[in-house]
């Protein structure tokens, strides 16, 4: 890296409290332009792949508030929070009683923002970069949040998540309507009025519905 990602986190995000979390503290991007709205010249200028980390993302913040308003989910379990980001839905299913908490994010960059987001939050959660797709989870939950934004990436998750489901894990889904959500194969759980940054979405309240994979 170019860049020391726990000197750019925290020179360049605030402690935050996410408008429909906000028992959760995290360090954000103050202004959605400072960071996402860099040119990806710029951005690998520093050596820094898109932020998501960031930001509290609206499947990210629906699926943090089922957890906690549902603790019996994940309460005593092993959670795995899959494209983590922030950590904002590990960090939800740790306050919410999980026997152990994996967040999962292929950004290297992610990795300190967990660990720096779970430190502000008191709570422990490990960390995995390796990508995880098409292989066996030691977990009793997968949670997932705002990942069916991109046609590859949600044709690789689709039938994942089905065969996990099928072996018994719980896959819980956020989602405010992205494109390539595979509603056919789910059940709506709980609806929320999120909401968002207007910089990164085309509104600022996101409809944000959790589902789970049958």
């Amino acid at each position: 890296m170019k860049t020391d990602p726990e000197q750019f986190i925290l020179a360049n995000t605030g402690i935050m409290r996410p408008p429909h979390v906000p028992e959760i503290a995290l360090h954000l991007a103050s202004e959605a332009h400072d960071l996402w709205l860099k040119t990806e010249d710029e951005l690998q200028a520093i050596g820094l792949p898109p932020p998501f980390w960031a930001f509290a993302w609206a499947g990210g913040q629906g699926l943090a508030r089922y957890v906690l308003d549902n603790p019996h989910i994940v309460s005593g379990k092993r959670v795995l929070d899959f494209a983590s980001g922030s950590g904002l839905v590990a960090i939800a299913a740790a306050k919410a009683g999980a026997a152990h908490v994996t967040a999962v994010d292929i950004d290297p960059w992610a990795k300190t923002a967990v660990r720096l987001n779970s430190h502000e939050n008191a709570v422990d959660v490990s960390f995995a970069g390796d990508n995880l797709i098409n292989t066996p989870v030691n977990a009793d939950v997968m949670l997932a949040g705002d990942v069916f934004y991109d046609q590859a990436f949600a044709e690789a998750l689709i039938p994942w998540f089905a065969v996990l489901a099928r072996q018994g894990v719980t896959v819980l889904v956020g989602d405010p309507g992205r494109a390539y959500l595979p509603k056919d194969k789910l059940e709506a759980c709980a609806t929320y009025e999120v909401p968002v940054t207007r910089a990164l979405e085309d509104s600022e309240i996101k409809k944000t519905t959790v589902w789970r994979f049958v």
